[in-house]
C-alpha cells in the first residue's frame, strides 16, 4: 500500500469538505448568528453528525472492510466472494435502516427530549430542535447506505470516491444558506434542516452512481441472516461504541452546555470543534482509512511484521502533521477565529469564548488522531471489544472532568475535559497493542518525534510573536482578513518546515517516492 498516496488522496477531498463546510460556517454565523435558532439546528444536526462519525468514519468502515478484504484474500485475488457478502449485507440493512429511520420519525419528540437530557416538555427551543429533528433524521439511512457501498470501493483501493461524499452534503447546506435562505434565523435554520436530508440523497446517489459506472453496482436480494451477516452484526455495535467514544464525549459537553451554561455555549463549542475537526479529518480520518485494508490482508497472509511496519510508518505521518497543527491552533486560537467567524452576527464576544474552546479543545487534537490510527489495529484483527472498554473508560473520565470543571471553567472545561479523556483513549490503545506484541516503536520514529516537537517549539514561537501584528487585519474586508490568515498560516508552516528539514526529522525524497501510482485490484462478477 502506498500510504502517502492514499492519505493524500483522502485528505485532499477531504480539505475541500472542510474547506466547504467552514463556508457553510461562515454562512450560518452571519445568517444565524449564536443563539436560539442556531442551537437548536445544531442539537437537531447532533444525530445525523453522530451517525456519518459512527458509519461512515467509524464502525461500519471498521468492521466491514476487515472482512471483504480478508474474504478478497482467502479467495487469492477473487473478489466474486467478498461482492456476494456486501449484497447479503445490502439485502438485511436496507429495510432495517428504513424501518429505524421511520420509527425515529415517529418518535421524535421523545427521542430530541431525551438527547437533551430530559429537558421539560414546552419550552420553545426543545419544541423547533425537534420540529427540525424530524427533517434531518432520513438522512441517518441515506448515509448507511452510502457507506456500504463506499466500504466496499475502499476495500478495493478506490479511496477517492468515498472521500468524496462530505462536499455534496456541504454543497447542499450551502445552498441552502445561500439560495432557499427564508427570511429570519427560524426559517434559514428550518432550511438548514431540509438541505440536510437533500444532501444525504446526493450522497447516495453519487455512491451507488460510481459503483455502477465502474461496472460493480450490488444486485438487491431477497433479506436472509446468512452466518457472514450474523457475524458483522455481531461486531459492529462494540465497533459503533468504540469508534463513537470522541462523538459521546461531545453530546455530553453540549448537553451539559444546553442546561446550565448561558445561551450561545453550544454554539461556541460547536466552532471550535469545527476548526480542531479539520486535522482530524485531513490526517486522521485519512490514514485510518488508507491502513485498515493493508493491515487486514498482512494479517491475513501472517506477515505480522509487515502490519506493524504498516503503523510505524502511519504514526511518523500523522505526527508529522498533526503536531504543527495542534500547537497553531492553541497559539493563534484567536487571530484565528475572528479572522474566519468574526463578522455579521457573530461578536467579538463570541470569537474570543470560542477561541478559548478551541485552544482546549486542540491539546488533545494529537490523541483524536492517533485513536484513529491505532484503532485499525485491533479491528484488523477482529478485535472490536477492547476498543469499545477502554472508550467507555474515556468517556466516564470525559464525564468527571465535565462536572468537575463546568462550573468553575464554563463550557473551556467541557472542551479540556474532552482533550483529557482523548489522551486517555489512546494511550490505553497503544500500551494494549504494545502489551499484546503488535506494535512497538521503532527507532526511526523515536528519533522522528523528538525532532517534530522541536520544530514545532520553534514554530510556536514565531506565532506567538505574529499573533499580535496580523490580529488588527482579521476583523478587516475579506481581503485583509485573507491576507492575514495567508501569513499566519504560512510563516507558521514555513518555520516548522525549514526547522523539521534542519533538524532531519524526514526527507523530502521519502514522500515524494510515497506518490507512485498503485493498480488498483479490479472487482470480480458477482456468481
Amino acid at each position: 500500500m502506498n500510504l502517502v498516496r492514499a492519505t493524500a488522496t483522502i485528505g485532499g477531498l477531504t480539505l475541500v469538505s472542510r474547506i466547504l463546510g467552514f463556508v457553510r460556517d461562515l454562512l450560518m454565523a452571519r445568517f444565524m448568528g449564536a443563539g436560539f435558532a442556531s442551537d437548536a439546528f445544531l442539537v437537531a444536526f447532533r444525530l445525523p453528525n453522530l451517525f456519518r462519525a459512527l458509519f461512515a468514519e467509524g464502525a461500519f468502515s471498521a468492521v466491514f472492510v476487515p472482512m471483504f478484504s480478508r474474504k478478497i484474500g482467502e479467495a487469492g485475488g477473487n473478489t466474486a466472494p467478498a461482492r456476494a457478502f456486501a449484497e447479503e449485507v445490502l439485502a438485511v440493512f436496507a429495510p432495517l435502516l428504513l424501518i429505524v429511520t421511520a420509527l425515529m420519525m415517529l418518535g421524535a419528540g421523545p427521542i430530541v427530549w431525551a438527547m437533551n437530557g430530559f429537558a421539560a416538555y414546552g419550552t420553545p427551543k426543545l419544541a423547533f430542535a425537534t420540529e427540525l429533528s424530524r427533517i434531518t433524521f432520513p438522512y441517518l439511512m441515506l448515509i448507511s447506505l452510502a457507506s456500504l457501498f463506499g466500504g466496499v470501493l475502499n476495500s478495493i483501493g478506490r479511496f477517492g470516491v468515498n472521500a468524496a461524499t462530505p462536499i455534496l452534503l456541504n454543497l447542499a447546506l450551502i445552498a441552502g444558506l445561500t439560495i432557499f435562505r427564508g427570511h429570519g434565523d427560524i426559517e434559514t435554520a428550518r432550511g438548514q434542516a431540509v438541505a440536510v436530508t437533500v444532501g444525504g440523497l446526493l450522497q447516495f446517489a453519487w455512491v451507488a452512481w460510481a459503483m455502477g459506472r465502474a461496472g460493480h453496482a450490488l444486485r438487491l436480494r431477497l433479506p436472509r441472516i446468512t452466518p457472514q451477516v450474523r457475524a458483522l452484526m455481531r461486531v459492529i455495535v462494540p465497533a459503533a461504541l468504540g469508534a463513537g467514544a470522541s462523538q459521546v464525549n461531545l453530546v455530553i459537553s453540549t448537553l451539559l452546555a444546553w442546561h446550565f451554561l448561558p445561551q450561545g455555549s453550544v454554539s461556541y463549542l460547536y466552532y471550535a470543534d469545527r476548526l480542531n475537526q479539520l486535522p482530524l479529518g485531513l490526517v486522521g480520518i485519512g490514514v485510518g482509512t488508507a491502513i485498515l485494508p493493508t493491515l487486514s490482508r498482512a494479517l491475513g497472509a501472517g506477515d505480522a511484521a509487515a502490519a506493524e511496519r504498516t503503523q510505524n510508518r502511519a504514526l511518523e505521518l500523522v505526527l508529522l502533521l498533526t503536531i504543527p497543527a495542534a500547537v497553531a491552533l492553541v497559539v493563534s486560537a484567536l487571530p484565528l477565529i475572528r479572522g474566519l467567524l468574526q463578522h455579521g452576527a457573530f461578536s467579538a464576544g463570541d470569537s474570543l469564548q470560542t477561541a478559548h474552546a478551541l485552544a482546549a479543545f486542540s491539546l488533545g487534537l494529537p490523541a483524536y488522531v492517533l485513536i484513529k490510527v491505532l484503532t485499525p489495529g485491533f479491528y484488523a484483527r477482529a478485535d472490536t471489544r477492547t476498543p469499545v472498554r477502554i472508550a467507555v473508560l474515556s468517556v466516564g473520565i470525559n464525564f468527571i472532568g465535565n462536572i468537575t470543571t463546568v462550573w468553575s471553567l464554563a463550557h473551556v472545561g467541557l472542551a479540556l475535559s474532552t482533550a483529557v479523556a482523548a489522551w486517555v483513549n489512546a494511550g490505553l490503545l497503544y500500551r494494549t497493542l504494545h502489551r499484546r506484541g503488535h506494535l512497538t516503536l521503532d527507532v526511526r520514529l523515536k528519533a522522528s518525534a523528538i525532532r517534530l516537537f522541536a520544530a514545532a517549539a520553534a514554530m510556536a514561537t514565531a506565532l506567538l510573536a505574529l499573533n499580535g501584528v496580523v490580529e488588527p487585519f482579521m476583523v478587516g474586508g475579506l481581503l485583509q482578513r485573507v491576507a492575514a490568515l495567508a501569513l499566519l498560516c504560512g510563516v507558521g508552516f514555513g518555520v516548522y518546515l525549514a526547522v523539521a528539514l534542519g533538524l532531519g526529522a524526514f526527507r523530502l525524497g521519502d514522500l515524494r517516492a510515497q506518490f507512485a501510482r498503485p493498480r488498483a485490484a479490479p472487482l470480480s462478477p458477482a456468481p
